[in-house]
């Protein structure tokens, strides 16, 4: 079984969204280089960030999202996001309407039952859980392995926190990456156990 993984990117104050579920300037290192990052062209980072990210990303398959992201983002429009093979979304509602059911997202209540089909989609290959709600939730059932976080510098002040509401003490162990990009600081925890 691969890893299961809490990221996104994030501010120096912890949130991933402002009030109003925007990123703001979180995703502007995916465009402050001159590296591809993925076959669109669209995303350039630096190529420290580049080595950091795109074998991260190679590693990832299947992405765990809350039905508040997957609605916010129309569901990708059926494609899951970066190439990734499955997404989950943890929701209590059924699918959308008209919800193409050949499209690799697949709808479970609860956060033990996404990881667990997450783990079964996945194989060997790395489970990412988006950081917020959910993601605090997976840290508080003991199911993250590794936190990795974009650290952007910009202050939001207030808005969706990264840990969601997770209201226990969780302890991570020393950074075991630490690198600086461009407009970025990427690092990496493993959760202790």
């Amino acid at each position: 079984m691969g890893k299961v993984v809490m990221y996104s990117s994030v501010s120096v104050d912890g949130f991933v969204a402002d009030e109003n579920d925007r990123p703001g300037p979180l995703f502007d290192w995916l465009s402050s280089g001159d590296v591809p990052l993925d076959d669109s062209g669209e995303l350039k980072v630096s190529q420290t960030s580049y080595d950091y990210t795109r074998p991260y990303w190679d590693q990832i398959g299947v992405t765990i999202v809350g039905r508040h992201v997957f609605d916010l983002t129309d569901g990708w429009d059926g494609k899951p996001p970066g190439g990734i093979d499955h997404v989950v979304v943890v929701t209590h509602r059924p699918e959308p309407e008209g919800w193409a059911p050949e499209a690799p997202f697949h709808f479970v209540d609860g956060v033990e039952a996404a990881v667990a089909k997450a783990q079964e989609l996945a194989g060997d290959r790395m489970v990412e859980v988006a950081a917020g709600d959910v993601g605090g939730q997976v840290l508080a059932a003991g199911l993250i392995d590794e936190v990795r976080m974009d650290v952007v510098p910009v202050v939001f002040g207030s808005g969706k926190r990264y840990f969601g509401s997770v209201h226990a003490q969780h302890l991570l162990e020393d950074p075991d990456v630490v690198i600086q990009g461009k407009r970025v600081l990427h690092l990496r925890y493993r959760v202790r156990r």
